[in-house]
């Protein structure tokens, strides 16, 4: 167990020397492997495999990966999680799902998604009143933040999303100094206070995620006086790396193994290249090894100069699926087909991802030989009800989009 030793670190495991991680690392892994095969799915999936033998990274890139997309199908099958996670979900604090839909469990202890450390680098201290929008309901977002929170000593109001007057409200009475959230959600906060002539000053520090957060955004942030930082994190995984006050990069987190591999392999890419992240957890409770997210980033060379010495990668660079997260909520290729079998009368879909007004926005462009408003109306109300968020939508003559099957088109900027 690391020791809390130092105001700008978590705990000493942040600053310690690489032999000294990868040793920590060639210690546990096998456990967290043996633990793993507990699990019935793992079992066969890692047939053959000594657990005794996993003790290095090169050791652990030779087990086969997981697909998150793959998921939603293997948990139908084998309910509640598919065969991955060994013990009966009773055993479990809560139980939780996120579209997919994907089913998780929330671990044991204090702070089970690992997220005190990524709050604790944005400047969340024992004391801390924190405004927490992220939902609470059925999906762990809320849930993870937290707990995290709460771990670190501080204060939560479980404000969830939306109610900006409501927010508003919570924000005058107990002055938060912190928000978790979407960077999207945090402009529209202030924004409304602004408008509404109503404090909102108290808010200084926050921690983002869900969500893009362009260099435009974080300089208007910035100059409103709210210090915010980037985390990236998973409904199934908790934190996996986080921003530190270097602002370079993101620094992966003590208790997981990030890869980068080359997209429809499960091979580790050089460093600097562009690849998907796959991650292991090194939790004995809830072991998850060599899940491929789908998300594409790469290894940022070098230590932060802000001290601590774990790998950083870059941003989130895109897609190495057509998956795509829209404040917060993921919108998969199955939902398009789900809308186009609601409406026969509509051919070839695409829904196009873009940022306006510092917000994520959706316009679904639909081919149609006939179409008028109420049908326009109807396929909103059906992006609505399948994707959980509101988007416009475009009939268009048959043969106007091009033929190459792809059905989400995410053209927000890269690189934030």
């Amino acid at each position: 167990m690391a020791e809390h030793y130092d105001a700008d670190y978590y705990d000493n495991g942040e600053t310690r020397t690489a032999e000294a991680r990868e040793a920590d690392l060639a210690a546990r892994l096998p456990g967290i492997v043996a633990a793993a095969m507990q699990a019935p799915a793992q079992a066969e999936r890692l047939a053959g495999i000594d657990p005794a033998g996993i003790t290095s990274r090169a050791a652990l890139a030779r087990l086969p990966l997981l697909r998150k997309s793959d998921l939603p199908a293997l948990q139908r099958a084998a309910p509640p999680f598919g065969g991955f996670i060994a013990g009966p979900p009773g055993g479990f604090a809560h139980l939780f799902t996120s579209p997919g839909p994907i089913f998780e469990p929330e671990g044991p202890g204090p702070d089970p998604w690992r997220m005190a450390r990524a709050l604790h680098a944005a400047g969340f201290r024992r004391g801390d009143i924190v405004l927490n929008t992220f939902g609470y309901h059925l999906t762990p977002g809320g849930w993870i933040m937290d707990r995290g929170a709460r771990a670190l000593g501080c204060a939560v109001i479980p404000a969830g999303p939306g109610q900006t007057e409501q927010q508003l409200d919570l924000i005058a009475q107990y002055r938060p100094a912190a928000y978790c959230g979407t960077p999207d959600f945090l402009k529209i906060l202030l924004d409304a206070a602004q408008a509404a002539g109503r404090p909102a000053d108290c808010l200084r520090k926050a921690l983002v995620s869900g969500a893009a957060f362009p260099p435009s955004l974080q300089t208007e942030l910035a100059g409103r006086g709210v210090a915010a930082f980037q985390c990236y994190a998973t409904a199934d995984l908790g934190c996996i790396a986080y921003e530190t006050p270097a602002r370079e990069g993101l620094v992966v987190e003590e208790d997981v193994i990030l890869e980068i591999v080359r997209p429809g392999t499960g091979d580790p890419v050089p460093e600097g290249e562009i690849g998907e992240v796959v991650v292991t957890t090194l939790d004995p409770h809830h072991p998850i090894l060599r899940l491929a997210l789908g998300d594409l980033s790469g290894v940022l060379p070098g230590a932060s100069p802000c001290g601590r010495t774990n790998m950083r990668i870059l941003g989130w660079r895109g897609r190495a699926d057509q998956t795509a997260k829209v404040r917060g909520m993921f919108v998969r290729p199955e939902q398009l087909a789900e809308i186009a079998r609601r409406h026969p009368e509509l051919a070839r879909l695409r829904l196009v991802v873009t940022r306006a007004g510092e917000q994520d926005a959706m316009l679904l462009r639909a081919e149609a030989s006939s179409g008028d408003d109420s049908l326009r109306e109807a396929v909103a109300q059906s992006l609505q009800a399948v994707t959980k968020l509101r988007g416009a939508v475009e009939i268009l003559a048959p043969g106007s989009l091009p033929n190459d099957g792809k059905v989400i088109a995410d053209e927000r900027p890269v690189g934030s």
